[in-house]
């Protein structure tokens, strides 16, 4: 599906679900989709502020969204209200699956931030990935999870998660 900007924007519900439960639902404009990738411009969908510590998601930034039908991970541009970069949220997830203007995707746990300067590149959330018991239940999507984080890591160290997204 090709987007085209003079017509009217295409809204999407983003779903994502965890433990087969939804967690979270969000209305975000989809800005992309070549058959492979999905990309969405979204609000931040929280409530309030949620401060990581080392990031603070707040009403009024902006997240470009891009999920892969055959990739195990999101990645979410993080940007202020002003357009300035905070850095890059990624969430290891099954491959996402848009049926009609629902784009839903699974959440496997872990996640990995890299900041706008691509120093402090945290690994996040290895423990509730191990609580969650994955890689007895189905130890193909542990393996698949973990060979997810570990590419993304090493992207990001590398200086190339912004290839992944041009």
């Amino acid at each position: 599906m090709s987007v085209n900007s003079a017509d009217r924007p295409v809204l999407l519900d983003v779903v994502l679900v965890k433990g087969g439960r939804t967690k979270t639902a969000y209305p975000a404009e989809l800005l992309a989709d070549d058959g492979t990738r999905v990309t969405v411009r979204a609000p931040w969908a929280g409530d309030g502020v949620r401060d990581f510590g080392f990031v603070r998601f707040e009403p009024g930034d902006v997240f470009t969204e891009y999920y892969w039908r055959d990739r195990w991970y999101a990645v979410k541009e993080v940007r202020t209200a002003t357009g300035t970069l905070k850095g890059h949220y990624c969430d290891i997830t099954r491959p996402a699956e848009l049926s009609g203007n629902r784009l839903v995707v699974e959440d496997l746990d872990l996640d990995l931030w890299v900041p706008a300067d691509g120093t402090d590149v945290r690994r996040l959330d290895e423990d509730e990935f191990e609580a969650s018991g994955l890689a007895s239940t189905d130890p193909g999507a542990a393996a698949a999870a973990v060979a997810a984080l570990d590419e993304l890591d090493a992207l990001a160290r590398g200086g190339g998660l912004g290839t992944l997204l041009a």
